[in-house]
């Protein structure tokens, strides 16, 4: 049987299910977790005519507690700007709205 689905819509169906970081959606759909932050730009801008959207829960500094909240991009930042630091806290995603429908 021959699976139809695109990289994004294996990711959208997986997002639409519950939220989930970089590195489980690049094992569930089999791509390398940099290729990943790549299609949620994508995603990101899809959603938006549906009328849903792709929401992240922020990159956070587990040094000093510094959340990324202005960060629009979707890539790891390389260092805390509060305290330099390099142990930060992988953000999840997720999507909300109504233009998605949940997988049954």
């Amino acid at each position: 049987m021959e699976d139809r689905h695109t990289i994004r819509q294996k990711i959208v169906d997986l997002l639409a299910q519950g939220d989930r970081g970089a590195r489980e959606i690049s094992q569930a759909v089999g791509i390398p977790e940099k290729q990943v932050y790549d299609h949620l730009e994508h995603i990101a801008r899809s959603l938006k005519k549906t009328g849903a959207k792709l929401v992240v829960n922020p990159f956070k500094c587990r040094s000093c507690g510094y959340v990324f909240r202005e960060r629009s991009r979707f890539d790891p930042p390389g260092r805390c700007p509060a305290c330099r630091g390099t142990w930060l806290e992988k953000p999840t995603y997720g999507i909300r709205g109504s233009g998605v429908k949940k997988p049954a």
